[in-house]
């Protein structure tokens, strides 16, 4: 559809742009970024035919760009430039109809059926229909620039050109309008071509990218590719951090800031910890970065407040997550920064202390109940009733964990679990094998995110090992009073 070759572009004579390369296929989304001044409106006014390229050449349809007429351009070419702060005084109907009229002939141009059809319909697409009768100067930044957007549509373009369309636009607006152009381009097989300054957002809806640096191609690729850290650190002069969005295949970013050096966390330890017969609360005097099967704070997250409730062997499961939201709240904790758990255990067997090693800190906190345990090779082969869980381990690390150290902490502390298990002979009464835990054990693995990186935690790491044994003594020591008061009553 587009091809762009070794163009160079500027003004006067200074080069803005040199020796940009690339092509955009027909129904594609690409997407141009860059930080300010990096060249990236110059060469989508060289892309528009506005502004001359100095060298190279631009093809469109095999067409040299600068060989189509400014009408012939228009009828394949739409452009939705930046929003300014000036505005004729159109109505909106009268400006969205401007974009029919490179298809419209004669001297004296009268609008068709066909034309009012078009018109509406890109009205509709946009969700300005209601203000068709309104004027421009009368609208906000986010209605101005649907109202554009709605006549590029009624252009009806092969190729539409924009320029940081989600400006003055809120979210909703933002993903409408992005999910609408990203529709066409499937539905269509129309192509668009955007500057981004919102690395997100060209991620999830670009097709490919091209990342500008002082005027200069840093890199064309798929998001994945493009969005590398060094990349962005390298063109942005920003430190980042790359990850997985939560729903689809595209990478997302986060800004990474400067560190607080007044926010220094205490090392993790029993003097955080609560323990009363209702609940066992850790409160950390920081957000902690976390991993957890908990009821509340489940997955990835940050939190400051750890609570694992007492509840009835009997307990009602099936409003559990609302139950446990209306305890927090009931007992001044923030749902959104607790993780919250359930254990039918009674809390005085609780068992917990803190282990160095190396210069390395953690703190273990468990609770065994291990009355309905079972060997997880064998429940496939019998009904398991939905009880509270009965073995809720906790790890609280002194340090900043990556993301594969929290997995292989999890690994750990489930190896430690299943061997303690083993060495107290605890059995799953209806297949009289050795079990490996009970039906719904949850885990905790929390970082204060402070002092030392640990980039891994596997049993090779000293952190690894410090979790082994930390986890290995604690479940130990909880599932021995927890027997220890099963005996005596």
């Amino acid at each position: 559809m587009l091809e762009v070759h070794q163009i160079s572009v500027g003004y006067e004579d200074a080069s803005v742009v040199e020796n940009i390369d690339f092509h955009v296929g027909t129904g594609e989304f690409f997407g141009i970024l860059g930080p300010n001044g990096s060249g990236k409106t110059t060469l989508l006014k060289a892309l528009s035919g506005i502004l001359p390229y100095t060298a190279g050449t631009i093809r469109l349809n095999g067409k040299p760009l600068n060989h189509y007429s400014s009408k012939e351009l228009a009828k394949l070419v739409a452009v939705l430039p930046q929003i300014t702060s000036h505005s004729f005084s159109y109505r909106v109907k009268e400006t969205v109809m401007l974009g029919r009229y490179p298809h419209q002939n004669g001297l004296f141009k009268s609008v068709s059926p066909q034309d009012e059809e078009i018109v509406q319909q890109a009205l509709r697409q946009t969700g300005v229909e209601a203000l068709q009768d309104r004027r421009l100067d009368e609208l906000s930044g986010g209605e101005k620039q649907r109202v554009y957007l709605a006549q590029a549509l009624a252009q009806e373009p092969k190729v539409i050109l924009l320029d940081e369309p989600t400006n003055h636009l809120d979210l909703s607006y933002q993903k409408n309008l992005l999910e609408l152009l990203k529709k066409q381009t499937k539905d269509q097989g129309l192509t668009v071509i955007s500057i981004f300054h919102d690395l997100n957002l060209a991620s999830l809806y670009c097709d490919r990218l091209i990342m500008l640096n002082k005027g200069e191609t840093k890199i064309v690729d798929h998001p994945e590719e493009v969005l590398k850290e060094e990349h962005i650190r390298e063109v942005y002069a920003t430190e980042v951090h790359k990850q997985a969005h939560p729903q689809v295949a595209k990478p997302q970013i986060v800004i990474l800031p400067e560190d607080n050096p007044a926010a220094e966390a205490a090392q993790p330890g029993e003097a955080f910890l609560h323990v009363t017969p209702e609940m066992i609360t850790y409160r950390s005097p920081v957000h902690m970065k976390c991993m957890s099967s908990g009821v509340t704070g489940s997955g990835f997250g940050w939190y400051k407040n750890a609570v694992n409730r007492y509840v009835s062997p009997h307990y009602d499961c099936t409003d559990y997550r609302e139950d446990m939201m209306n305890f927090l709240v009931g007992n001044d904790l923030d749902p959104s920064f607790t993780v919250g758990m359930m254990t039918a255990v009674n809390l005085e067997d609780v068992a917990y202390d803190s282990y160095l090693m190396e210069g390395h800190s953690i703190f273990v906190v468990v609770t065994a109940g291990v009355g309905n345990a079972v060997d997880v090779t064998a429940v496939h082969e019998y009904p398991q009733e939905l009880r509270p869980g009965t073995i809720n381990t906790w790890v609280f690390v002194n340090g900043r964990l990556s993301d594969e150290a929290f997995i292989e902490a999890l690994v750990i502390s489930t190896e430690a679990k299943v061997k303690a298990m083993q060495e107290q002979n605890v059995v799953d009464h209806r297949t009289g094998t050795l079990a490996t835990g009970t039906p719904t054990d949850s885990i905790l693995i929390a970082s204060t995110h402070q002092g030392t990186s640990y980039p891994f935690a596997g049993s090779v790491t000293p952190l690894g090992r410090l979790i082994g044994k930390g986890v290995f003594e604690t479940t130990k020591k909880a599932i021995e009073s927890y027997r220890k008061r099963s005996r005596k009553s």
